[in-house]
């Protein structure tokens, strides 16, 4: 070591290392001097590893060309089969391919008539809903007349004090009238009190009202002095024919009367009237509204027009109903005549066949597919038969290696 000197890189001084320098460079040399051996090892061990896997890789080429050798046997000998096999295979195989393009044409056919089917099927479904859409709507427009109506009953009741003044109004004017035409006669009329005057007003009041209400009806006046009912209401129909009367007779008092009663009923039958109507100011005392006693309807005037347009209705139905009546007995004997006869006997003989017919063609229809399914499926089976038997036969020889199946796993079976 005494010959190892050692420069400055710095002030290129030279001078030899002392002990401690000398140690540190024994390290480091020692230092390296390992490193490089387990780098030698590792290379070492690497070209082992290499080496290892270069032998393994040998012999899996020897493998495979073994297996290769093996499979190219077996190629052959399958090759060899499959050629013996394939004419008679591939025909069969063209008979259930005509069979299953058959099969699967009138299933084309079964399938649009089951559309049809179900398209008649889904319109009746709707119509059958449009039908109920309708007969909501039809509910909700009945309530909304009710509710119209009800709207209208609340005004006309409201409009009841509007009649009480429209009656006092008339009052007042009849007796300005009555007063400036006789001043004396009316002198004594007040004396005697106001009884007749107010009568006289009702009726006035009365005969507007059904004149009002009923424009189509005849309403007849009956003069003072003249023995009857104040007023006569002769209802027609839509058509103008008359369908009865009604006759009124107006009561302005405190107390009623039931002498009332048997006049009015007296008058009904004179004048031919089939319903009599009180309109009092006063019900009897077992009453507390619109009602009948005896025969004859009493109410208030507030009730009248009400009453009067049941009446009317009443009256109308009978009228029709009678109407209805006539020559009943001649259409029964028609209607007899057309059933037994020749005509209706032909055209129902026609439906019947037609309908007959149409069911003979449909069953036949059924019967002759059937026939043609059950010849096609033990066709069918024939071909799956002899294709098991030759599957068996090459399995037998070649094993698992040749797939003959005609069908995978998991595709459905053509028939059950």
């Amino acid at each position: 070591m005494a010959d190892f000197i050692i420069t400055c890189p710095s002030c290129s001084i030279q001078f030899e290392p002392g002990e401690s320098i000398r140690e540190e460079v024994e390290k480091k040399l020692r230092g390296q001097m390992q490193d490089w051996q387990k780098k030698k090892d590792e290379e070492f061990k690497q070209k082992e590893s290499l080496l290892q896997q270069q032998l393994k890789l040998k012999d899996q080429e020897t493998q495979t060309l073994i297996e290769t050798e093996k499979k190219k046997l077996q190629e052959e000998l399958q090759e060899s089969i499959r050629k013996s096999v394939t004419k008679d295979y591939e025909n069969r195989m063209q008979l259930l391919q005509q069979s299953a393009a058959d099969s699967e044409e009138k299933l084309k056919d079964a399938r649009k008539k089951e559309l049809e089917f179900l398209k008649k099927e889904q319109a009746l479904l709707n119509r059958e809903q449009e039908l109920q859409l309708n007969l909501q709507r039809q509910l909700m427009e009945q309530r909304e007349k009710i509710r119209e109506q009800l709207q209208q009953e609340e005004a006309e009741r409201f409009g009841l004090k509007e009649q009480e003044f429209q009656l006092r109004l008339k009052e007042k004017e009849k007796q300005l009238e009555d007063q400036k035409k006789l001043v004396e006669e009316m002198r004594r009329k007040s004396e005697q009190g106001s009884t007749q005057l107010q009568g006289e007003v009702l009726e006035l009041l009365l005969e507007e009202l059904l004149q009002a209400s009923f424009p189509f009806d005849k309403i007849e006046e009956v003069g003072k002095g003249v023995k009857g009912a104040d007023c006569i209401q002769t209802v027609r129909n839509q058509f103008g024919n008359e369908a009865g009367k009604i006759i009124y007779e107006s009561k302005r008092t405190k107390d009623f009367s039931h002498d009332w009663i048997e006049k009015l009923k007296s008058d009904m039958r004179t004048l031919g009237a089939e319903i009599a109507v009180i309109v009092t100011q006063a019900l009897p005392k077992d009453m507390e509204r619109f009602g009948e006693k005896d025969g004859v309807y009493i109410c208030t005037f507030a009730e009248v027009k009400s009453v009067a347009l049941v009446l009317r209705n009443a009256l109308l139905r009978v009228h029709d109903a009678r109407k209805g009546q006539e020559n009943k007995g001649d259409k029964m004997l028609m209607l007899y005549d057309y059933l037994i006869g020749a005509e209706f006997n032909e055209q129902w003989k026609a439906i019947r066949e037609g309908f007959l017919s149409m069911k003979l063609s449909i069953q036949r229809e059924r019967d002759a597919m059937e026939k043609l399914w059950k010849a096609r499926e033990k066709q069918l089976e024939k071909v799956l038969l002899n294709a098991a038997a030759i599957k068996g036969s090459v399995e037998g020889i070649a094993g698992n290696d040749v797939n003959l199946n005609l069908l995978e796993d998991n595709d459905p079976l053509l028939i059950e």
